[in-house]
C-alpha cells in the first residue's frame, strides 16, 4: 500500500529542513542531532509511580546508566513482570532519554516494569561491548529483581532496530544462562551484517533510514570486516560462534513496509520458527523506521503500541 499519509508529512518535512544526514556528521554530532530531535513526534510522557535512574557494574569493571520504570507502586507480596529494553540508533546513537516516552507506554500498557538500559555507544566502544553491557543489564535484573519488586521468573527483552539486535542475541544468551525469558519483543531489528535484501536495494534512499546511514551505523560499531560474520552481529546469517536458536523465548516481531530492514525481521521470523520457536510477525503497511517514535504525530502509530503492550501483557499471562 502507499506511504501513510502522516508519513509522508513526516519526510517531507524532513527533506525541508535540509539538516545534514547522521551519516555526514562525526558520531559525536550525530548523538547530539538525535538526542535533540528524538522527542519531536513522540507520544506525550506518561505518568509513572517510580522512575529511577540506577548504575549498573559490567563484567570489564565499568558502570553503565539504567533507568527504571515502575508505573504502578511495587508489590514484594506479589512481584511485578519486567521489560528490559535496549534503544535503537545504529550502536552510535541513542540513549535512555531519546527512548524515555516510548519506555513509559510499555510500562503502562504492558503493566509491567521497564528498564532500560544506556549501553556503551560506538565508535568510543566497538563491538561487541553492547553485546556484552545489554547481557550484562539483564542478568543484574535477574539477580537484583526481589529489591525492585520484580518477579525474576517473568521476564522479557525488548529494542528497537539495533536494540532489536540486542534483544535477539540476549534472548539465546539468556536460555544459555538458564534465564527463562517470556518474550523477546523486536521492533524492526537488525538481523544480517549484509545488505543484499531485496528491501535494501528498494528502500535505499527516501524513507529515513537509507544505506549510507546503515553502512555508517556499522562503521562506527565494527572492529573490522568479520565482525560482521559474528552471530552476536548477524543473528540472521553470522556464522561465526553461531549457536543453535532452538528452544529461545517466544518472539513478537514488528517490520514496517517501507523499511530497509523489513526483509531481514520477515527472515529472521521465518528462522526461529524453523528451529521451532513460537513467533508472532506483524507487518505495518505505509510506515518506516522509526514508526515507533512516531506516535504523537502519525495516529496510526498507535496501533502498533497496543499490538506490542497487549503482547507483553500476553507473555507475562496478566490479561
Amino acid at each position: 500500500m502507499p506511504l501513510n499519509p502522516k508519513i509522508e508529512q513526516v519526510l517531507d518535512m524532513i527533506a525541508l529542513a535540509k539538516r545534514p544526514k547522521l551519516h555526514e556528521m562525526t558520531a559525536q554530532a550525530a548523538r547530539a542531532s538525535y538526542e535533540k530531535s528524538a522527542p519531536i513526534l513522540e507520544i506525550p510522557s506518561a505518568p509513572m509511580f517510580a522512575v529511577e535512574d540506577l548504575r549498573i557494574q559490567t563484567r570489564d569493571g565499568a558502570t553503565i546508566r539504567a533507568r527504571l520504570y515502575q508505573a504502578a507502586e511495587p508489590s514484594w507480596a506479589e512481584p511485578a513482570p519486567a521489560l528490559v529494553y535496549y534503544h535503537g540508533g545504529g550502536f552510535t546513537v541513542g540513549s535512555v532519554d531519546t527512548h524515555d516516552a516510548l519506555c513509559r507506554m510499555f510500562a503502562r500498557d504492558g503493566r509491567c516494569a521497564v528498564l532500560s538500559v544506556d549501553y556503551r555507544l560506538a565508535p568510543e566502544y566497538r563491538f561487541p561491548t553492547a553485546v556484552d553491557d545489554a547481557f550484562d543489564a539483564l542478568t543484574w535484573l535477574h539477580a537484583h529483581a526481589a529489591e525492585f519488586g520484580i518477579d525474576a521468573k517473568r521476564l522479557a527483552v525488548g529494542g528497537d532496530s539495533a536494540g532489536g539486535t540486542l534483544a535477539t542475541v540476549c534472548a539465546v544468551l539468556a536460555r544459555d544462562a538458564g534465564i527463562g525469558l517470556a518474550l523477546q519483543l523486536l521492533i524492526y531489528p537488525g538481523t544480517t551484517g549484509y545488505q543484499q535484501t531485496a528491501s535494501h536495494s528498494r528502500l535505499a534512499d527516501g524513507f529515513l533510514l537509507s544505506g549510507d546511514t546503515i553502512q555508517w551505523f556499522f562503521e562506527q560499531y565494527v572492529r573490522d570486516a568479520s565482525d560482521r560474520d559474528d552471530w552476536r552481529f548477524a543473528p540472521l546469517d553470522g556464522k561465526r560462534g553461531a549457536p543453535d536458536f532452538s528452544g529461545v523465548a517466544p518472539a513478537w516481531i514488528a517490520t514496517a513496509e517501507y523499511d530497509p530492514l523489513s526483509d531481514e525481521g520477515d527472515a529472521y521470523a521465518q528462522k526461529l520458527r524453523g528451529c521451532g520457536n513460537e513467533v508472532t510477525l506483524k507487518r505495518y503497511p505505509g510506515m518506516i523506521h522509526e514508526f515507533f517514535k512516531m506516535g504523537g504525530f502519525v495516529p496510526d502509530v498507535a496501533q502498533a503500541h497496543a499490538d506490542a503492550a497487549a503482547a507483553l501483557r500476553a507473555a507475562f499471562r496478566l490479561d
